[in-house]
């Protein structure tokens, strides 16, 4: 087990304590977003042929045709504070905005920042090292960012809105999944419930924050040079949630092993602990109903599959060398976790 770190900054005001959720924890729950969003589908095979992907299946990043060897993707994602470190904060919600572009086997080629800050309650001080760390983390992926929006809120966010390029051939989509072949990630899961811990003890956990601040580059062009058709990353619903998504969107089933999905050092301890985002709740009670399990799985065990991650791995249809494999697809419809 990796040690924890407790904060030795304790001057400096925790910006978690201003935040009601934690990182993508905060998502408006996967059923109630999917309600709201339910009229206003119906773009892709409609009157512009230009849309590739919309909001039908609810991918990554939408993605239109502007030439025939072209499509423009575009995103947007932004959270309230998952760690106190302002720096570090601002690293984590840039990888995860430029994550969904990767998960559609893209190239970020520009990027906006997206933000509001309490300013009668916050230095601007802090806010310029969040802006910091973002821009490090874009200027890591090659994505110039140009500007943004700022507003005056009481509760802190942070994120970017994202635009790429991709083949339109070559995307990596949630409906292209075919069954009989792996399903691998590309990095561990826990970071939810360490973030939840977190939040509430100031315990400081490095390997979390260094996998959410690694960027998804390699493992999307390893995923398109392999001829890999389809992928998702995991965030806010979690591996299960989105997992299900996935797997509706192209009509065929999942086994997921729970013994080959990694997780991070610490996760279990806090999960034991209790330190379980209600979002993380909220995503397994979504998807319980498409679930089946094998012997010996807990409850603690979907809690954790279920985990909201923030700028989590890429779950990839096919084998990605250096990845695990943590299952298969099948045909069919459900999830069985064994």
């Amino acid at each position: 087990m990796v040690a924890a770190a407790v904060r030795d900054d304790l001057d400096q005001p925790r910006l978690t304590s201003f935040a009601h959720g934690g990182g993508c924890a905060c998502k408006i729950p996967p059923g109630e977003l999917e309600d709201a969003v339910s009229t206003l589908t119906g773009q892709v095979g409609g009157t512009d042929a230009r849309v590739l992907v919309g909001l039908d299946d609810g991918d990554d990043a939408a993605a239109v045709l502007v030439r025939e060897d072209l499509a423009v993707l575009s995103t947007a994602d932004f959270f309230t504070p998952v760690v106190d470190d302002a720096y570090d904060w601002g690293r984590i919600a840039a990888a995860n905005a430029l994550s969904d572009v990767y998960a559609m086997g893209g190239t970020p080629v520009v990027a906006i920042n997206l933000l509001g800050w309490p300013r009668e309650r916050l230095p601007l001080e802090l806010m310029t090292e969040v802006l910091r760390g973002g821009l490090d983390i874009a200027t890591q992926a090659g994505c110039p960012v140009i500007g943004g929006h700022s507003i005056d809120d009481p509760e802190p966010k942070y994120g970017m809105a994202v635009t790429g390029v991709a083949h339109p051939d070559k995307l990596l989509r949630i409906d292209a999944a075919e069954p009989d072949l792996p399903l691998t990630l590309t990095k561990p899961i826990g970071v939810g419930i360490l973030n939840n811990r977190h939040k509430a003890t100031g315990q400081i956990f490095a390997e979390a924050t260094t996998s959410m601040t690694r960027l998804n580059a390699g493992a999307a062009t390893t995923a398109v040079d392999l001829g890999l058709r389809a992928a998702t990353d995991v965030t806010g619903f979690g591996l299960l949630g989105h997992l299900h998504k996935l797997c509706r969107a192209s009509g065929v089933g999942a086994v997921v092993e729970r013994a080959a999905v990694p997780v991070l050092a610490d996760a279990l301890t806090a999960l034991a602990d209790g330190f379980v985002p209600g979002g993380s709740r909220r995503n397994l009670d979504w998807v319980r109903p498409h679930l089946t399990t094998g012997i010996g799985i807990t409850e603690e065990d979907l809690v954790l599959l279920a985990d909201a991650q923030t700028s989590g791995g890429l779950l990839v249809v096919g084998e990605l060398p250096g990845h695990p494999v943590i299952g298969h697809t099948v045909a069919g419809t459900g999830i069985q976790v064994r």
